[in-house]
């Protein structure tokens, strides 16, 4: 006999059946929902002109809607988050920036070539030759603008205007004005009263029975508000104003005048190895590269030998079997590792400071100088190895440590035997001990310190900058950070030139990390 539900009178097995086939249906239309969502985010980047978007989202859906829509998938069905979100935070990130660096792509050229022609469309001038004076007039409760032209007009085909009312103080927007023959009845209001309305009057637009707009141009006048530009049939541009022709350049994404000059904004283009040329070849570009690339090795190179040096010596401190107070120094040497790096940062760009540091006036008081850390390149590059070392250092100590304590004791008796000192020792059995196990995570430092960005931005910001160069460099500036600068701090906004850059510091970091893969014996 079964046991069975008491709410439902079903047998439990059933009851059990019911549930599963329940919690199915749910599952999949929660993923039919997901499905549909993604879509719908490839139709709108897709009528956006986003068509990288879209392919990313195209490819999500269509990748969602196949693993959780096959039985022979299931077992995919719980790694599917962890690589839908590495495609969509790594993987696409690193493609898009390698596609933008084949483009010019900057705050040049950064909108589309339709949505540049409709922004040359839509720009208007005010005609000249056709002004309107006014009158604002007084009917009850209500207000009328009475136009009249001050010379010939032709663009409007009417000599006076009036308006309908205006209904109340708050009103904006447009308002239509038809031919006159005399002003309207009423009483004209002075001055007072008009510049009492201006701001209203300011937010008004006045539509002719030929649809020419006019605006405000002073406190006694209206005048035309005419579009610029009008579009040919073979995709140029007029100017109206003075019929200029502006041709779209489809190499380098601008229109040009008939004098060749390029009129901004301009649309991306494609532009091949362009931009990474500029990096190799361009003078402008590639000293200020270049002198930057050498010292991105040399300060992520003597960052991770200064705090291996420290770490290593106070480890072997720590390791004196006469010293008390072991747990104390162990502390307190580890302290600056527990203290977020940017107020540390801060604390040192204070105590460097070059008239009212306490570096400075210790170095003043005790040896009559006073660096200048901010403005001497040499300096600046100093006190980040400093300031950078005192930040490594304790995690050097930790390694070390745990690695100290692995070395055979009786290592040292046999040396001591031997008559080995403490320098025999280091040399002879605790360096060679230590540095095979030691040396993927050394390149790992030096792979952080490579891309060491908060460090610069904080404490220096990159300077002081290198003179006559093109792009925004500094003589302290990491590849990252001259990149950063490139992209978001140079009027120019060269995303295609920054995108090359981070590009190359991209296959930099993959070598690094192929070759501490290799070196931890790790099959790629």
């Amino acid at each position: 006999m079964f046991t069975t539900n008491a709410s439902r009178g079903l047998p439990r097995h059933r009851s059990r059946s019911i549930a599963e086939r329940y919690r199915r249906w749910v599952s999949r239309a929660l993923v039919a929902v997901l499905v549909v969502f993604l879509l719908w985010l490839v139709v709108a980047f897709h009528l956006r002109g986003q068509w990288m978007f879209a392919l990313l989202f195209l490819v999500l859906g269509a990748s969602l809607a196949v693993v959780f829509g096959k039985r022979e998938l299931m077992s995919h069905r719980y790694v599917f988050p962890a690589l839908a979100g590495m495609g969509v935070f790594v993987i696409f990130p690193l493609l898009y920036t390698v596609g933008i660096s084949f483009s010019n792509y900057s705050s040049s050229n950064l909108l589309g070539e339709e949505r540049v022609r409709a922004q040359f469309l839509e720009r208007t001038y005010q005609a000249e030759g056709s002004a309107f004076d006014f009158r604002l007039y007084r009917e009850g409760e209500r207000r009328r603008l009475y136009l009249e032209a001050q010379g010939e007009d032709v663009d409007i085909g009417a000599s006076r205007l009036v308006s309908e009312p205006l209904v109340d103080s708050g009103q904006q927007g447009v308002l239509a004005v038809h031919p006159a023959q005399s002003p309207p009845a009423g009483e004209a209001l002075g001055m007072r009263e008009v510049i009492a309305e201006r701001e209203r009057l300011q937010r008004l637009v006045l539509t002719t029975p030929d649809d020419v707009e006019l605006r405000m141009a002073g406190l006694r006048h209206f005048a035309p508000i005419l579009p610029r530009y009008t579009e040919n049939p073979d995709g140029s541009l007029t100017d109206r104003r003075d019929g200029t022709r502006l041709t779209p350049d489809h190499e380098h994404g601008f229109f040009v005048d008939d004098e060749g000059e390029r009129l901004t904004p301009g649309w991306p283009v494609a532009v091949g190895l362009d931009n990474y040329a500029r990096v190799l070849l361009d003078p402008d570009v590639r000293g200020p590269f270049l002198a930057i690339f050498v010292w991105t090795f040399v300060f992520a190179g003597l960052t991770v030998l200064f705090t291996l040096a420290v770490g290593f010596v106070l480890a072997s401190l720590l390791q004196w079997e006469q010293l008390r107070g072991k747990a104390v120094y162990r502390t307190l040497l580890i302290l600056p590792y527990a203290v977020p790096a940017f107020i540390s940062i801060l604390i040192f760009k204070g105590m460097f400071n070059q008239s009212y540091g306490e570096i400075n006036l210790i170095l003043e008081n005790v040896f009559g100088i006073r660096p200048d850390w901010f403005t001497d390149p040499a300096m600046a590059r100093t006190m980040l190895l400093i300031v950078n070392t005192w930040l490594g250092y304790p995690y050097m100590l930790l390694l070390c440590m745990g690695l100290l304590q692995s070395v055979p004791r009786d290592l040292y008796e046999a040396s001591a035997v031997d008559g080995g000192g403490p320098l025999t020792n280091m040399f002879r059995i605790t360096l060679p001990l230590i540095i095979k196990p030691l040396t993927p995570l050394l390149i790992a430092a030096f792979a952080f310190n490579f891309n060491n960005f908060v460090l610069i931005t904080l404490l220096t910001g990159g300077g002081p900058d290198i003179l006559g160069a093109s792009t925004p460099a500094g003589t302290t500036d990491l590849l990252v950070s001259y990149t950063y600068r490139i992209a978001f701090q140079d009027a120019g906004q060269d995303f295609g030139l920054a995108a090359a850059i981070a590009t190359l510091i991209f296959l930099l970091v993959m070598g690094l990390s192929l070759l501490n893969l290799r070196l931890s014996r790790v099959e790629v």
